[in-house]
């Protein structure tokens, strides 16, 4: 695959198409046999209650994952990601209900780089809360 977004037809301030992400206990189970990540304070409401979370939240890896999607569905390419970062800054907190919760995820090219990449800064919020700081991907583009 290559990328689908061609790097002379974007500029700096450039959006990338918002996406939401529902994220429910079970979800949470379902990564964790994926992950092989059973801390239970992503499925064990009492024990996270225990250690001064507010309920069970999920995996920050997941959350990582679920916001580099805007990513990699805007340029077509997931191998287009040459570098990705974030900084942890609050939990998604998972309800036990039908509902749980909800990742939204916003993206922009924030710089253009010299060798065909973009810099593009991701901002993901949960429950009115930005959950990941200096979201940040270098995407190399066609």
């Amino acid at each position: 695959m290559t990328a689908k977004i061609a790097y002379d037809a974007v500029e700096v301030g450039t959006a990338l198409p918002a996406q939401s992400f529902p994220v429910t206990r079970a979800t949470l189970v379902q990564y964790a046999g994926a992950s092989g990540d059973f801390n239970p304070i992503h499925w064990n409401e009492r024990f996270a209650k225990e250690v001064g979370l507010p309920d069970v939240i999920a995996h920050g890896m997941f959350t990582m994952a679920e916001a580099i999607r805007v990513v990699t569905d805007w340029v077509g390419d997931p191998g287009a990601v040459v570098e990705y970062g974030v900084r942890f800054t609050k939990p998604v907190v998972v309800p036990n209900d039908e509902e749980g919760a909800l990742i939204e995820v916003t993206g922009k090219v924030a710089a253009k780089l010299d060798d065909g990449t973009v810099r593009v800064d991701l901002t993901a919020t949960s429950g009115g809360q930005k959950v990941l700081g200096m979201s940040r991907a270098v995407v190399r583009l066609a």
